[in-house]
């Protein structure tokens, strides 16, 4: 156990870096760096545009940017006003972003002009991040004091009652997850790092303020680069990134790549889903398993993952980090028998505040220490585990129905809210189906009301209007009624496996671009045969394999899809047609040589 840390503003310390290091590099993407002298006059010049909607400390103000150098600039511009951020997915449904500005009373939000749209219809005034507008700005420092139990972000995650619930988390607790990760990394102004999280998952602010703090480099890959495994980790031996975080399904797959022995990262960190493989003996760098909800800011629990520890049971997620005790606990908060099954519960430095504006909720789930004799609070995480003979604790379940879904934390009762809303759906649930070890999909199993046709389509625009893509079922199955057990509760286990076959008359490809893409839909889903006009969704598809499908197009045709592109257009058929437009776009802007070259490139990737 290590003592606390004293506390050291971020924004202290980033304009501490400027002025010591005022040419080293902060953060850097294939198109754009910032050194650390760019980023903390960006952040104040951004932080003046903010004052001057009359932003007040305290204040909780979002951000609606992609992944990018900008959203880092203003998160340390709100932070430099002496408020709080709260990063706003823009994959995310309008509707969801609309509710979420809402519930967090969030009265300023910063974007840019392409996504202001969103919020023409709430209550909301708008910052612009526009280039002109920030440098119009002065960069002399506003004097501004944040202290430890200042608001430093509120994030927002899936709620069992239907809506979304907001996570407080202050700079006390930020502070000591820095403190931690610094100690535990052994981290310096040499260390280069990496942000591939996505803005509205926790892991970013892991990503983010512990290597600001400290001076490292912050690297950014393309979207097509960190979805794929392979051109993942040819970019962090090219960048010679030394330590890195991602989710647990992209771990799994990059440690059973070959890699280099002389690539300089020394840790990949995980996390956000239940580890499955152990790393070979030949990793040139170490696994770390990590384990923490939102509530407990991003890391509860951390270990080494190593080749000799092979067991028949899964890695373990490792003990608690620095300043934070993790208890394994009955239904009455006390403490079960030695390697007996109980509720992790999370004390210490890292317990959040609380949920933003939902007192009944927080006082549920965070509970005073019974085991703290200074008042302290534990966070009942809702998860199992049991303590093994290492002291490191084993992840065994949940106790109610939240799951994880490709890393993402999911309340089936959310989705179950937006389904049985409509009026087609006499009763419905959604259940979370192992497929294969460590990979879940949704099912939806719906009664019908009387009279309704089995419209898949209609349920499923409802559910994407209000829920994100990861929260969509990716079948559906229609019922007389649900099963019940004796004692009248829906009896999972009598629901019948969904089944993902092709519908319909089988239309084999009619161009090359139908018949390239139809061979990468079969790898991505591995289904025999795909016809060009199955809805890939209804084959079992889910946002990951939007992700997977957009990199391999990029890869082999050069055409730059987004991800909304895959859903707008679904099949072999309409998707084919996208990249034809897109092609044809890259084409015209071509002089004669570089259309000659790119088709040359083309033909040979379709070869291969």
């Amino acid at each position: 156990m290590h003592s606390s840390p004293l506390f050291k503003a971020i924004t202290a310390a980033v304009a501490e870096q400027a002025r010591s290091r005022p040419q080293a590099i902060a953060l850097a993407t294939d198109r754009v760096q910032f050194t650390y002298t760019e980023l903390d006059e960006a952040a104040t010049q951004c932080a003046h545009s903010i004052r001057s909607r009359e932003a007040s400390e305290g204040q909780i103000i979002a951000i609606a940017l992609e992944r990018s150098p900008e959203f880092v600039v203003a998160a340390l511009a709100i932070m430099k006003c002496g408020a709080a951020y709260l990063p706003m997915d823009l994959a995310h449904p309008a509707e969801r972003l609309r509710f979420i500005v809402r519930s967090a009373a969030v009265r300023l939000v910063v974007t840019n002009q392409q996504s202001s749209h969103l919020f023409r219809d709430s209550e909301v005034e708008v910052v612009l991040f526009e280039t002109g507008q920030i440098e119009a700005q002065s960069t002399e420092p506003s004097p501004n004091e944040l202290n430890a139990d200042d608001l430093a972000y509120v994030i927002y995650t899936s709620g069992s009652t239907g809506e979304p619930k907001g996570v407080e988390v202050t700079h006390r607790n930020l502070s000591n997850l820095i403190a931690w990760h610094t100690r535990a990394f052994a981290l310096d102004e040499n260390t280069r790092a990496t942000f591939l999280a996505g803005v509205g998952f926790d892991a970013a602010v892991w990503e983010i303020w512990p290597h600001l703090t400290i001076g490292a480099a912050i690297f950014l890959p393309d979207d097509a680069t960190r979805v794929s495994p392979q051109a993942l980790r040819d970019w962090l031996v090219a960048q010679r990134i030394t330590i890195s975080f991602v989710p647990t399904a992209m771990a799994e797959q990059l440690i059973a790549l070959p890699w280099p022995k002389e690539t300089a990262l020394r840790f990949l960190l995980t996390g956000a889903d239940t580890l499955h493989r152990y790393p070979p003996a030949d990793l040139p760098f170490a696994l770390v398993n990590n384990y923490g909800p939102t509530e407990c800011t991003v890391v509860a629990t951390s270990g080494r993952v190593t080749a000799s520890a092979k067991s028949d049971r899964p890695p373990s997620i490792g003990s608690a980090i620095d300043n934070v005790h993790i208890h394994i606990l009955d239904e009455q908060l006390q403490k079960v028998t030695y390697g007996a099954i109980g509720e992790i519960c999370v004390g210490g430095a890292g317990v959040a505040r609380g949920y933003r504006n939902r007192p009944q909720l927080t006082a549920e789930r965070f509970v005073a220490d019974p085991f703290c004799d200074k008042g302290g609070r534990l966070y009942r995480t809702g998860d199992l585990g049991r303590q093994l003979a290492n002291g490191e604790i084993e992840f065994i379940g949940r106790t109610d129905d939240q799951v994880k879904i490709r890393g993402y934390r999911i309340e089936l009762g959310e989705i179950n809210a937006a389904l049985n809303e409509q009026a087609s759906v006499q009763a419905g649930i959604v259940v979370a189906r192992d497929e294969a070890p460590g990979e879940k999909r949704l099912v939806a199993y719906v009664v019908s009301t009387p009279g309704t046709p089995h419209d898949e389509q209609i349920l499923r625009d409802a559910i994407r209007r209000r829920l994100p893509d990861y929260m969509e079922p990716t079948a559906f199955v229609w019922m007389e009624s649900l099963p019940l057990t004796a004692n009248g509760k829906i009896d999972r286990a009598a629901l019948p496996a969904p089944s993902f076959d092709t519908a319909g008359e089988f239309i084999g490809p009619r161009n090359p671009i139908e018949e390239t893409l139809g061979g990468i839909i079969k790898d991505v889903l591995k289904l025999p045969q795909v016809s060009v006009n199955d809805d890939f969704f209804r084959l079992g598809a889910h946002s990951m394999f939007g992700a997977q499908v957009i990199a391999h197009v990029s890869n082999v045709f050069g055409a730059e899809l987004k991800l909304l592109d895959v859903f707008d257009a679904p099949t072999v058929a309409q998707l084919s047609a996208k990249i034809e437009e897109a092609l044809t776009s890259k084409v015209s802007a071509m002089s004669g040589a570089e259309v000659d070259a790119a088709l040359a490139a083309l033909n040979e990737n379709a070869a291969n």
